[in-house]
């Protein structure tokens, strides 16, 4: 074997075990956000419970799809309480926490993150008996955190706020149902250059959402920069009657894109859709 050809083995050798280290390196949730966020509390890693579901490489690192997906109903007496939801890596890690009710039906969500480098996506569920439950996936992306804002931001911001709800066609009562809440926001990370003026744009993002039916709390969530732009949510709740869905949503900008002590509150932002009509069940 010529020199060449050594040196281009070598190289591949390396770069395989780089890519190794990158897949399996947890360093970052073992020596800093377990401790962060569960100091002291036991974690069990399984599928029992929740199931994470993302693309192994990303086709937008802006866009990634995520989609959680849970074992167990959500009865009065055991239920998921609430989802962490951590990438790694990013500048700033927390992507939301998302608490539910035995309203939910099922714990599912879906929604888009923005992936800065390669990094592991987790999922941390919380039982109401107290019980840690997390799920993980490894994603292949770069970049999501500082992807360009687009040209049309003026029309991004001229329709700020406006959400929409989607519900299942085939809605029966007392049963769990499928919601999509659709959310218009740039969700600005403060790492992102604007096209036209070449200027990083202060983050701008939504920092809170409340959804309740007749009142009762559905889902409520706590989320940062790491969700994508024009935020898409989806989840569950169980019409017991005709009612109301009630979204309400809440904004803010910070001063730096990885610090939440120099915040201005935003705005408040909400939306209805009625409940009037239900499937015939089977």
């Amino acid at each position: 074997m010529n020199k060449l050809k050594k040196v281009a083995l070598l190289l591949g050798l390396l770069l395989a075990s780089s890519i190794a280290l990158a897949a399996e390196d947890e360093s970052e949730w073992n020596g800093v956000l377990k401790n962060q966020y569960f100091a002291g509390k036991t974690i069990q890693e399984s599928s029992d419970i929740i199931e994470l579901d993302a693309p192994y490489r990303a086709e937008d690192p802006a866009l990634v799809p995520l989609k959680i997906v849970s074992k167990i109903p959500q009865s009065k007496d055991r239920y998921i309480k609430k989802i962490l939801v951590l990438v790694d890596k990013n500048p700033f890690p927390f992507v939301g926490e998302f608490d539910l009710t035995p309203d939910s039906g099922k714990a599912d969500l879906a929604m888009r993150v923005r992936v800065n480098t390669y990094s592991y996506i987790r999922a941390i569920a919380e039982l109401n008996n107290g019980q840690l439950v997390m799920a993980k996936k490894f994603v292949k992306a770069s970049g999501g955190c500082s992807a360009p804002v687009g040209a049309d931001l003026d029309a991004a911001m001229a329709r700020l706020g406006k959400m929409k709800f989607r519900v299942d066609d085939g809605l029966k009562a007392a049963e769990p149902s499928m919601v999509q809440l659709l959310i218009s926001h740039p969700n600005l990370t403060g790492m992102q250059m604007d096209q036209m003026t070449r200027f990083v744009k202060k983050s701008h993002f939504i920092k809170k959402i409340q959804v309740t039916f007749n009142n009762k709390p559905i889902m409520t969530a706590k989320t940062d920069i790491a969700i994508s732009a024009d935020p898409n949510f989806r989840f569950y709740f169980v019409p017991e009657a005709k009612g109301v869905l009630k979204a309400q949503v809440t904004d803010v900008s910070c001063d730096s894109p990885i610090a939440r002590d120099a915040c201005a509150e935003g705005g408040t932002y909400s939306e209805t859709y009625t409940v009037r009509t239900f499937a015939m069940s089977e």
